[in-house]
């Protein structure tokens, strides 16, 4: 199966360019022709990449993924990925995969097949596997391959799925937030955290999906002054422009995550009123 060069001029590095190839000929190598489609979507197309942005693919597949072939996908992706800024020629791999039948035409919530990311990788080595699932992020993900994205193998995102209805997009969203409830929820990983609050709270305003880094300043002057330190810090730090660690006050941070679920539920209540559960 031929893949689409194309991506060779979004102006990514020849270490980027290489790893999605090879991760790409990994996923055709083990799923074989039941592979429709692959799109490149995330911070490859748009603002571009980061010092810690993801490398994101998107596999679409014709029948369900025998476990065997599972197993050996996952085991092998983990030698095209890396932890965030552990190596200069590797990113961190995130890859989707999803059965035609089971999101055309469209239900919400979606299930999907496998989903490989370096969260896993201790679990990948210990041989411990996710089976199918239902993923509600699979509404707000197919939203944003709409929105941008490109095909490395196959049609358009246009020409294969259905469109995402605003009320699931939303609804998506809003139970996103019901992730973080306490500070175990989100030490360690505030940065991205605060900036995936950011765009759920630009997402829910507006309908579109921005960048982290547009999120953040769009919600600056949004935000009462005593937040705008973290959401400059955070977005810094994304960028790689902060030689330190970010590390927040944790007490701080415990307070503007719930400030901006209560702010953004206000928005969705304002949308479906009671028709939507409180987190």
């Amino acid at each position: 199966m031929e893949l689409n060069k194309r991506i060779i001029d979004l102006g990514m590095s020849p270490a980027d360019n290489e790893q999605i190839i090879k991760a790409c000929d990994l996923i055709v190598a083990y799923l074989a022709e039941s592979v429709m489609a692959i799109h490149l979507y995330g911070s490859a197309l748009d603002g571009g990449l980061k010092p810690y942005s993801d490398l994101d693919l998107f596999v679409t597949v014709r029948t369900p993924v025998d476990n065997a072939a599972r197993k050996r996908l996952m085991h092998d992706l983990l030698y095209c990925s890396a932890m965030p800024g552990t190596n200069v020629n590797l990113r961190a791999l995130e890859v989707t995969v999803v059965n035609y039948k089971d999101i055309v035409p469209w239900r919400h919530p979606a299930r999907r097949e496998l989903q490989f990311g370096e969260w896993l990788r201790s679990d990948i080595l210990n041989n411990v596997f996710e089976p199918p699932m239902v993923d509600i992020d699979l509404t707000i993900l197919l939203r944003k391959l709409a929105l941008s994205s490109i095909p490395i193998v196959g049609k358009p995102v246009v020409d294969l799925f259905d469109p995402i209805p605003d009320h699931d997009f939303k609804y998506a969203l809003y139970n996103t937030l019901s992730l973080w409830c306490c500070e175990s929820d989100w030490l360690g990983d505030e940065r991205n955290i605060i900036l995936t609050i950011a765009r759920i709270w630009y997402s829910v305003s507006t309908g579109d999906i921005a960048s982290k880094e547009d999120a953040a300043n769009w919600l600056l002057n949004k935000i009462p002054d005593v937040y705008q330190s973290l959401i400059v810090e955070a977005k810094y730090s994304y960028l790689g422009e902060e030689e330190s660690v970010f590390m927040p006050d944790a007490q701080l941070t415990g307070q503007f995550i719930n400030f901006a679920k209560k702010a953004i539920a206000s928005i969705i209540h304002a949308s479906y009123g009671a028709g939507v559960k409180e987190l």
